[in-house]
């Protein structure tokens, strides 16, 4: 229900298949459904339509408890008056667990996680990546078909997240385990997923392989959501010259905008434009396809913008370059080399065959 009462659809006709063995990523922005459809899957939710089907029974009239799956949350909540070891053999325990297989599991799974010589401290002596990974371990002693993580490293500062998606990646080669993995993060979903499906306002947008998504993503959404720096967008709309289709900034879906951009497309590209000749249309490029031209330096000027550097973002192995020209402004990444000053006119080359398009009245990807 929302703050009103109303009814609120948090989860619209999502349809997904799971595979053995597989780690499957939803990412979204907040509020997108990705935690409420990992709780209809653990249970923890009620469905109102649909149905939940692990190895081919339906569980929506089953408990979360015998569902055979594991959740770790965002917050660890590890019980803080237990050690490390009670912590990981509390659900064995109330299971009624034999004592040798309790000491078993909760051995392996501490030399797993990198946890061992912790064992006898309590929760309170742990620095957080020790909490996380126990939290995980909890879960790992009880060897269930799937492992649910909501956000788990949302808290964690980021030299530790980095650190603990590599121990997950590992974790999930080492058992062949099915693991389903929430986050908003989509640089985690990037390197976690072997698929990732991408949620906006409770509806999959889309579902594919890490690099399929970046580099044909299905519509504006998907586009601007996956990368960092996110894809760079230009409203306007497609020319016809001659045997070249071309694109030209507008302001907004109207005016042109004054000394617009204009690209010529590559002809790979132009036939499934050619019914947008004269109509409005969103041009997308990446940011890594803008190349500095060195003055002086032969270039398509066809395809070459010049453009003020606004400012000028150095962070280690690339630099990001915040450019202004016609309507619009837009981030190049180059070298860390690349002479490139704020605050001075350069100008950059667009690889048109890395060019995305679309349909501003749908969002779909054009052609692809």
């Amino acid at each position: 229900m929302g703050p009103r009462g109303e009814c609120v659809r948090a989860v619209d006709n999502v349809s997904l298949t799971i595979e053995d063995h597989e780690f499957l990523v939803l990412v979204g922005p907040s509020g997108c459904g990705k935690t409420t459809t990992l709780r209809l899957i653990a249970g923890l939710e009620e469905i109102t339509a649909g149905s939940v089907t692990i190895d081919g029974r339906i569980v929506n009239e089953v408990a979360p408890k015998d569902r055979d799956l594991e959740m770790v949350f965002q917050h660890h909540a590890l019980y803080p008056q237990m050690s490390v070891y009670e912590n990981l053999a509390f659900g064995l325990k109330v299971r009624k667990f034999p004592r040798e297989e309790i000491e078993r599991r909760v051995s392996e799974a501490a030399e797993v996680l990198g946890v061992a010589p912790c064992l006898n401290r309590k929760p309170g002596e742990l620095s957080g990546g020790q909490r996380q990974r126990v939290a995980v371990g909890r879960a790992l002693v009880r060897r269930p078909k799937v492992f649910l993580f909501d956000e788990p490293l949302s808290n964690l500062d980021a030299n530790l997240r980095q650190q603990m998606r590599a121990e997950i990646s590992r974790l999930h080669h080492l058992l062949a385990a099915t693991m389903i993995y929430v986050t908003h993060d989509q640089v985690e979903a990037m390197t976690l997923g072997d698929r990732i499906a991408v949620m906006k306002d409770g509806v999959i947008q889309q579902v594919a392989d890490p690099m399929h998504l970046y580099q044909k993503p299905g519509n504006l959404f998907v586009a601007g959501f996956i990368g960092s720096p996110p894809m760079n967008f230009f409203n306007g709309t497609i020319l016809s010259k001659g045997n070249a289709l071309f694109f030209q900034e507008q302001i907004g879906d109207a005016a042109a905008a004054p000394h617009p951009i204009i690209l010529r497309l590559e002809d790979a590209t132009a036939p499934p434009l050619q019914g947008y000749v004269g109509r409005n249309i969103i041009f997308g490029i990446r940011p890594e396809n803008l190349v500095h031209k060195p003055q002086g330096q032969d270039a398509a000027p066809e395809r070459t913008v010049e453009a003020l550097a606004e400012v000028v973002q150095p962070i280690g192995s690339e630099t990001h370059v915040h450019l202004v020209s016609g309507a619009h402004s837009f981030v190049a990444r180059v070298p860390p080399s690349d002479p490139v000053r704020a605050n001075q006119r350069v100008a950059f080359v667009f690889e048109m065959q890395h060019a995305h398009f679309f349909d501003p009245a749908t969002g779909k990807t054009i052609g692809r």
